[in-house]
């Protein structure tokens, strides 16, 4: 009989090097061994220092490492899961795709279909590795049942998560990934990224968790805007330096 071992990932947490994240990883990384997680990937709007960062961190909290970032393409956001260098933004969506599998890594498109949030349109996603069927930051499941739908429809892997920016929220939704390993008698520890995005390929996950409280939700989604609208502003000013700082790609 072959064996399974489950793995609880979130695969979509943002950090405070994200413009609109607030946590540091070291409290994300604490706050996930604390509520049984076996792994979060830190998934910062095109920036993926702080990821790798947490990656090397992960095993002296018990949780396993595995990098990411959130590229912001031409058509919308996507997942770059288990990848070790940025993808160029502002490409277009399939070229990142490829991209993203040329570096070893899975695409996996976050939110799908919510253009207030970036998500990539129905009609631009030719291919990808997964879809991100559950996000927990939606205010109600109609999107969510969109995404499980299409993604059912074109066989395509499936992912929840929480889509964090402040603590609370990390592990809202996660996604269990059952690995099959290749050695006998194996246990977690035996296990690395690799593995994971393995099984995620193959299909084999399992959706976890509950929608953050709408007010939350809100809150966070505004906080976002006035950031966004702070930096327009401020990157066009020529004498005020840019607000937030984190967004200024330009450097």
């Amino acid at each position: 009989m072959t064996t399974q071992i489950p793995f609880a990932i979130d695969f979509h947490v943002h950090s405070d090097d994200s413009y609109d994240g607030h946590e540091p990883i070291e409290l994300i990384l604490e706050h996930a061994a604390d509520i049984g997680l076996d792994g979060v990937v830190i998934t910062d709007h095109d920036e993926i220092d702080e990821s790798l960062r947490a990656a090397d961190l992960a095993p002296k909290y018990g949780l396993i490492g595995i990098p990411g970032v959130e590229v912001s393409t031409q058509q919308g956001h996507l997942l770059a899961i288990g990848v070790e260098k940025r993808p160029d933004p502002g490409r277009p969506f399939m070229e990142t795709v490829e991209t993203v599998r040329e570096l070893g890594g899975v695409a996996i498109v976050p939110h799908p279909f919510q253009r207030s949030r970036h998500g990539v349109r129905k009609r631009n996603i030719d291919d990808a590795d997964a879809i991100e069927t559950y996000n927990s930051m939606v205010f109600t499941g109609y999107r969510n049942r969109r995404a499980r739908t299409f993604a059912t429809r074109r066989d395509y892997p499936q992912i929840g998560a929480s889509d964090a920016h402040y603590l609370p929220n990390v592990g809202k939704a996660f996604t269990e990934v059952l690995v099959t390993p290749d050695t006998a008698n194996p246990t977690k520890a035996d296990i690395d990224g690799d593995d994971l995005v393995d099984a995620i390929l193959e299909g084999r996950t399992q959706i976890h968790g509950k929608r953050t409280p709408i007010r939350k939700s809100a809150v966070q989604y505004g906080k976002g805007a006035v950031r966004k609208t702070a930096y327009m502003f401020t990157s066009r000013a020529p004498l005020l330096p840019t607000v937030p700082a984190s967004m200024d790609r330009s450097t």
